[in-house]
């Protein structure tokens, strides 16, 4: 039984795979809720199976890329989880995941890209194929900088249509297509570290002024 969830957007998104297919799936109401919905969101879809945390099996995270904060959430639990069961952890990056429900449920079938919300007017973005492999990226750039006639999936393609004017779903990634990606190995599987791309926006400030 794999646990799956991603905090990588605004809004939590939770899973269990049974080993042949997604079982349930939930997501969070509200946005940016990260620390005070994702345990909840896991213990209801355990509840939804009747099942415990010592019925688990592995555990899938999505790894960004993504906000500090909402990571930071998603892995420590991945990583608490994982040492406090004795269980393995994978993690995947978050736009390979949109990328494999958007080739799997024929919403491509040419090379595009995937562009999340990145704040500040930016977006992560990642290149595919027409298979979901990804060919380039990920990296964070402006809307103005990745214009592309290609097909986009994802939010930043709803977000900015005057640089990517040709909008394909899936906008949000969704931790039933995580699980999916994780146990038939569709994209590479990686530590449970976090994808950042740049520095949080909240950092210690190195120099300190003397007291006078």
């Amino acid at each position: 039984m794999l646990l799956a969830f991603d905090t990588a957007t605004p809004l939590v998104t939770v899973a269990l795979h049974d080993g042949e297919d997604v079982v349930v799936e939930r997501s969070s109401a509200a946005p940016m809720k990260h620390g005070e919905q994702l345990a909840p969101l896991i213990e209801a879809v355990l509840l939804d199976r009747g099942l415990v945390r010592q019925d688990l099996t592995a555990i899938a995270v999505g790894v960004g890329p993504g906000p500090f904060t909402g990571l930071r959430v998603g892995l420590v639990t991945a990583r608490t989880l994982a040492l406090a069961l004795e269980l393995p952890v994978y993690g995947v990056c978050t736009l390979d995941v949109l990328a494999v429900e958007a080739v799997d449920t024929g919403a491509v079938r040419e090379d595009f890209v995937v562009a999340t919300d990145a704040r500040r007017k930016e977006v992560y973005l990642a290149s595919y194929d027409a298979d979901g492999a990804r060919t380039d990226g990920p990296q964070v750039l402006r809307p103005a900088d990745a214009v592309t006639e290609r097909p986009v999936v994802g939010e930043g393609a709803v977000l900015y249509p005057e640089a990517f004017p040709r909008t394909v779903g899936p906008a949000r990634p969704s931790a039933g297509w995580l699980a999916r990606v994780v146990a038939e190995e569709r994209a590479e599987l990686l530590d449970p570290e976090p994808l950042y791309l740049r520095r949080p926006d909240a950092v210690v400030n190195a120099t300190r002024k003397p007291v006078l």
